[in-house]
């Protein structure tokens, strides 16, 4: 129950037993956040764009294909930013996943906002964006300079998929979703150096 603090003046109301407990509760979960955060920004982002798909992304790519429900779709690999471009403007013509992404989204921040309370939980996921958001700036940039790759709009698009996966991956980790959830395994991918565009009828686009 609250209780009321006297200081001579007015009495003031204390935090109750019930806030103070859900308070302390959301401490060991934002702290968890913070240590998130801070090893992601260490990941050597967008360094293998291009690349053979290995055996561990490729596994990485199957988990994540069915998990969001696509278990027909198969990973593939772009060569170039002009292969990444054409995939990304692809998206807006068969947003079948993205849908599926966002079902996972709204499901995990009701599961979220069990465990925190809605001003935490925003202050966390903004948290995240202040900690990442330069290192992965950056890091397309670096990789742009390397491919010679001046296209603005391009590198926007794909600093702000890295930091939407980042934003999934938090989530589900608020919401103690399992380690193969799709948005813990689509943010391994970006964390590998790899830019996962998305699914275009049965191809998983990955540059």
């Amino acid at each position: 129950m609250s209780r009321l603090f006297d200081d001579g003046n007015e009495p003031h109301m204390l935090i109750s037993d019930a806030e103070l407990d859900a308070l302390e509760a959301e401490i060991p979960i934002l702290a968890g956040l913070r240590h998130f955060a801070e090893e992601a920004v260490n990941m050597p982002w967008f360094t293998r764009l291009g690349r053979p798909l290995d055996r561990e992304v490729k596994a990485l790519a199957r988990s994540y294909l069915d998990g969001l429900g696509f278990p027909d779709a198969e990973p593939a690999r772009l060569r170039d930013w002009v292969e990444a471009a054409d995939a990304a403007m692809a998206l807006d013509i068969d947003p079948a996943h993205w849908e599926a992404e966002e079902g996972l989204r709204a499901a995990l921040v009701t599961d979220a906002l069990d465990h925190l309370s809605e001003d935490a939980l925003n202050i966390a996921m903004t948290h995240v964006s202040a900690l990442l958001g330069e290192r992965v700036r950056m890091a397309v940039h670096d990789a742009a300079h390397f491919w010679e790759v001046e296209d603005e709009e391009l590198l926007n698009a794909a600093a702000g998929a890295a930091l939407h996966a980042a934003h999934g991956a938090a989530l589900s980790l608020v919401a103690g979703g399992d380690d193969d959830h799709p948005f813990r395994r689509k943010f391994a991918l970006f964390t590998r150096g790899r830019w996962p565009i998305g699914i275009a009828g049965l191809t998983f686009n990955i540059f």
